[in-house]
């Protein structure tokens, strides 16, 4: 919280600490009756009191600072949404092990039976520019269908496919065939359900779709179902130059 903003503007501790933590108000009054919290190394026990943007709060010692843009690789697994909340089934954001996980938002979502990478943020700008069409931001998917593919289906993805309801062609896609019903398909737009529609508008279907790669994000191999991991400075450039 230091530093971070005009000093012109205060709120209580029991707040401000909750920003920054994972703490309810309850439990940040409680540290505060143990002796836990100081502002600007002196130890306060009413959380009530009024603090400053530019205080430097500290609990158990340790300085409490504001989170900066956070962004994050997830591995999906089948049977998660890509949403903060939702009433039937578990989220994406479930999976991650970090305070205030109310203020991340899911950067390009999967279907609840598409697995893979996922890129997990709070940067708005940063997740505009994953998912806006006006950056082109390319996606890999790795796809098992019911059929064989048929050869002319390259040159089909290459020129655009026409999908049930749409005005308008996709944009060009490239499609690499890996075995008589395995191929690997890149797009550089996000309708709905594109992916599968594309396959269906071919008379073929997606049984299994796995999002390899987003951008120069990839998922590496060892990442497992369920798990995630920080981006790197270069991957988050990627992206956005100006976002590390």
């Amino acid at each position: 919280m230091a530093n971070s903003k005009s000093p012109s503007k205060s709120l209580r501790l029991d707040k401000a600490i909750a920003q920054v933590t994972d703490l309810s108000r309850t439990d940040v009054k409680r540290a505060a009756r143990e002796g836990r919290i100081s502002v600007n190394n002196e130890v306060v026990t009413d959380t009530a009191k009024k603090v400053l943007e530019s205080d430097t709060l500290y609990l158990d010692d340790e300085p409490l600072l504001e989170p900066g843009p956070r962004y994050f690789a997830l591995n999906k697994p089948l049977g998660y949404v890509c949403a903060t909340k939702d009433g039937e089934h578990p989220t994406v954001l479930d999976l991650l092990e970090e305070p205030n996980k109310h203020k991340l938002h899911i950067a390009g979502r999967l279907d609840i039976d598409t697995t893979g990478l996922v890129l997990i943020t709070d940067d708005g700008q940063w997740s505009h520019r994953v998912t806006s069409p006006r950056h082109q931001c390319d996606k890999t998917y790795y796809a098992l269908l019911a059929e064989p593919i048929e050869d002319n289906a390259v040159a089909k993805f290459a020129k655009g496919i026409w999908l049930n309801n749409e005005k308008t062609r996709t944009k060009p896609a490239k499609l690499e065939i890996l075995f008589r019903n395995e191929v690997r398909v890149t797009i550089s737009e996000g309708r709905y359900h594109q992916v599968k529609r594309m396959f269906a508008a071919l008379g073929n279907r997606v049984l299994e779709l796995h999002r390899e790669r987003v951008g120069d994000i990839v998922l590496e191999e060892d990442l497992q179902e369920g798990e995630y991991r920080v981006l790197t400075d270069d991957e988050i450039r990627s992206i956005s130059p100006d976002a590390a």
